[in-house]
């Protein structure tokens, strides 16, 4: 009797046969093979027990064994990428063709240095980044948990042309290269993330401990996304499935100091003749963050539960992956509110709003959520699958993804949301891989989504409901010529945006504004009318990498890129609670248009890894935000909030990155960047260009990453995988800043120093059973403001001649986290 796994999503069914293979199975698998072997030391000849070997094309990976032999079954034919590493040693990568039954053996190195990591996000197939001419970068699982971070993109800010816009320690977008927002777009599992990012305030929804490693590609050149991808993309990669014949687990706690952070997360999974399974549940909360100048910040505690589950089916034909995540966070945002005399924070207690009392020390101390705060739920089911036809492959991606984000503004009727939003969104992705033709690597494709979004059952309007299809076909080609590595590719994208008009009036019962149709539409105030437009454009990318010897290599990309306006940019006309302004949109816009140039060069030694890059990106039709003013010079209020409009015109960005890693001795790492990036607005529309308007606003200063770290171990001790750092982090100050209307201000310049350590104990079998990690972040309690912290920019009074104004970063914050593995 066969055993059966369905998979049905949006209409779509594949049946796959645990037993014997099923008619469609066979009618879409090429021949099978085997891939084994052992992994051994290159100098002692020793077997590496418990080394790991990955094929990331086909999202599997096999541990060693005590005799550091491993072993694939089943494996579609074809030529792969397989990597082989183990904690202490070097990684390294072959290409393997698989057909039949193949032997492949893997000598490490003691390692001194990371060779090149595999990637995956935006390419035809896994390629190492010093072989790819898209400028991409790779953070490990190591960088993530041996750093003290307060959430995903906090984890990846420090990555070199990599930071973060904040609200808060649990609010944070990705910026790459002095561009966010809808310009960056965010990929789980590489399937892309739909919530709502228009929004100031609004973060990325993703469980942070369900990560296991980040790529982020720097700027267009990724033809695979489209629009929403001008700037670069971030895809967050979650725990890998269990190797074959393997149950794997792991139960994590954290606490930190500054907020009292407390966190937990558990998971579970194994994978049996073919078939994975793995879940995982994860809580963190938080009372309100702290530092020298403002004492506890009122407004920044935070409540998040997460969920995972995920299923897979691995045959000769491909594989099958089914997954489903649940995001749900009660997320404070503090208005910056202050007692005129004292400076202590306030808080409202009425919709008049003609008192605020100062908060108590027990309530700035306190867990509960206020009840002015964000509800934020995001739900995600979605179906990976890659199935071998003939010689090619055909990816077939297929997601739904529910946003709810209400946000509660009304402190008396506490139940009712002033904003409530409600985002459907269908992602689809296909692809085909064609069999490689003298050399020549060739895939086309076809992606996007269908959109809908309700916005009527709250009292405040900043967007109207609306609706949009997006249509992306690509392709993709690539070939290596000896030691040069070329790609290049073309997409085109349209999408086709429709907005519906909205009457509002006063609820009677409320007195907050209400939806209102038909006859009830007489006299009502109509903030949005129907609007339908038809985005389109273009983009293209042909880059090359040379590799003058194992040693060095260099790069060059130019690429086109392309991005539709969004939702707010486009239509928002009201007041937006999370942030306190009134935005105007403008219907009128073009989409943005891009060109890049980046270079690039590595050199890697035993001793040394030096990495320099350097980009200029031209933009048309670049969309900003601008604080308007009225006629007496001073802010602009509408509804009692101050007024901000987009505004469209032409920009450059340029800058670049230097890393320099320094190995003198196995045991020790030295590790350098620096970032820095230049944005100039060119020209505006209806601007009249001056210095209080030559620069684009939220450009990061340029910054530098310095860090020292010792790794140790003895095993005798039972100790293992340990390790001492410092790190010293500055930022220069920012005084290329959009001063028009206030809009922004300088920023002094400051150095932060971070220290941590940690350390694994085994049994007595060399297992480990916990990791130990002690850290510090800003040891020194040093008051600073980050220039992309939008708190820095609350201040009810901007003229009190006090020196410290709006709201200042975390101050020293002290962290332990335990991992047990099982």
């Amino acid at each position: 009797m066969k055993s059966f796994l369905l998979f049905n999503l949006f209409g779509l069914s594949f049946g796959f046969s645990f037993g014997q293979s099923t008619s469609f199975s066979r009618t879409i698998t090429g021949l099978s093979g085997t891939l084994s072997g052992t992994v051994q030391d290159s100098v002692s000849g020793k077997s590496i027990p418990a080394a790991t070997v990955y094929i990331a094309d086909l999202k599997l990976g096999a541990i060693a064994d005590e005799s550091g032999h491993y072993h694939f079954s089943n494996l579609p034919s074809g030529t792969y990428l397989v990597e082989a590493h183990a904690i202490g040693y070097t990684t390294i990568t072959r290409n393997v063709s698989i057909s039949g039954a193949v032997n492949m053996n893997f000598m490490l190195l003691q390692q001194y240095f990371e060779e090149s990591p595999v990637v995956i996000t935006g390419l035809s197939k896994a390629t190492q980044i010093r072989r790819s001419p898209v400028p991409i970068v790779s953070v490990n699982h190591a960088s993530i948990v041996d750093n003290l971070s307060t959430n995903i993109i906090d984890a990846i800010a420090k990555v070199p042309g990599v930071s973060a816009l904040t609200t808060g320690p649990n609010v944070s977008k990705p910026f790459i290269r002095g561009l966010g927002y809808n310009r960056i777009l965010t990929l789980y599992d590489g399937v892309r993330q739909e919530g709502q990012q228009w929004g100031d305030e609004h973060g990325i929804e993703v469980d942070q401990y369900g990560i296991d490693r980040v790529e982020v590609i720097k700027g267009p050149a990724s033809l695979s996304y489209g629009s929403d991808a001008l700037a670069g993309v971030v895809n967050l990669i979650p725990t890998p499935p269990a190797p074959d014949g393997k149950v794997i687990g792991d139960v994590q706690a954290e606490y930190q100091s500054n907020n009292g952070m407390f966190g937990g997360s558990g998971m579970f999974g194994g994978s049996s003749k073919g078939f994975e399974w793995m879940g995982r549940v994860s809580h963190k909360e938080a009372t309100n963050y702290q530092n020298k100048n403002d004492g506890r910040v009122y407004g920044t505690a935070f409540n998040e539960n997460d969920a995972t589950l995920s299923l897979g089916l691995h045959r000769s034909f491909g594989y099958s992956h089914l997954s489903m995540s649940l995001y749900d966070d009660l997320q404070e945002i503090p208005d910056g509110s202050r007692d005129s005399v004292t400076r202590k924070f306030t808080k409202q207690i009425s919709e008049d709003d003609v008192y605020r009392p100062i908060v108590s020390d027990a309530e700035l101390k306190s867990y509960s959520i206020t009840p002015l705060h964000q509800h934020v739920q995001h739900y995600r089911i979605y179906s990976t699958n890659n199935f071998v036809v003939g010689n090619g492959r055909i990816g077939v991606n297929l997601g739904f993804q529910q946003s709810v984000r209400r946000e509660y503004s009304h402190p008396v009727l506490k139940d009712i949301p002033g904003l409530d939003l409600q985002l459907n969104s269908y992602v689809y992705d296909l692809k085909y891989f064609f069999p490689s033709f003298n050399g020549w690597e060739l895939t086309t494709g076809i992606n996007g989504m269908y959109q809908q979004n309700k916005v009527t059952n709250g009292t405040e309007f900043i967007i109207p409901s609306y609706h949009q299809f997006d249509l992306g076909p690509f392709a993709m080609i690539k070939r290596s010529f000896n030691k040069l590595d070329f790609s290049a590719g073309i997409r085109y994208d349209s999408r086709s945006f429709t907005n519906q008009e909205l009457y509002t009036a006063e609820n009677p019962a409320t007195h907050f504004d209400m939806p209102v149709y038909g006859a009830d539409t007489a006299g009502a105030a109509k903030p949005f009318s129907n609007y339908h437009h038809v985005f389109s454009g273009a983009s293209g990318s042909l880059g090359a990498t040379y590799s003058f010897s194992d040693k060095l290599s260099a790069k060059l990309n130019i690429s086109r890129g392309y991005r539709a306006p969004n939702i707010s940019e486009i239509s928002s006309n009201g007041v937006h609670p999370g942030t306190g302004i009134f935005q105007i949109g403008n219907d009128a816009f073009r989409p943005e248009f891009s060109l890049q140039e980046d270079a690039g060069l590595t050199y890697t030694s035993r001793y040394a890894v030096i990495n320099l890059s350097a980009f200029y990106n031209a933009i048309s039709n670049y969309i900003f935000n601008e604080k308007l003013l009225g006629a007496d010079g001073k802010d602009s209020i509408m509804s009692g909030n101050t007024a901000y409009a987009f505004k469209q015109g032409r920009a450059a960005l340029y800058g670049g990155e230097f890393s320099l890693d320094i190995h003198p001795v196995k045991a020790v790492h030295f590790e350098n960047s620096i970032s820095m990036v230049y944005g100039d607005l060119l020209s505006s529309n209806g601007i009249v260009k001056n210095d209080s308007n030559r620069y684009l606003p939220f450009i990061v200063p340029t910054h530098g990453l310095s860090e020292l770290r010792y790794d140790f171990e003895n095993k005798a001790l039972h100790l293992v995988n340990g390790f001492v750092k410092i790190q010293a982090a500055w930022y220069a100050a920012q005084n290329r800043v959009f001063l028009a209307g206030n809009t922004e201000t300088p920023t002094p310049g400051y150095t932060l120093i971070n220290v941590g350590g940690g350390i694994g104990i085994t049994n007595k079998k060399d297992r480990t059973v916990v990791n130990v990690y002690i850290m510090a972040n800003n040891l020194f309690d040093v008051a600073y403001q980050d220039h992309l912290s939008r708190l820095k920019y609350m201040e009810p009074y901007p003229d009190d001649p006090r020196p410290y104004h709006g709201i200042y970063n975390m101050g020293r914050n002290l962290s332990l986290k335990l991992d047990f593995p099982f």
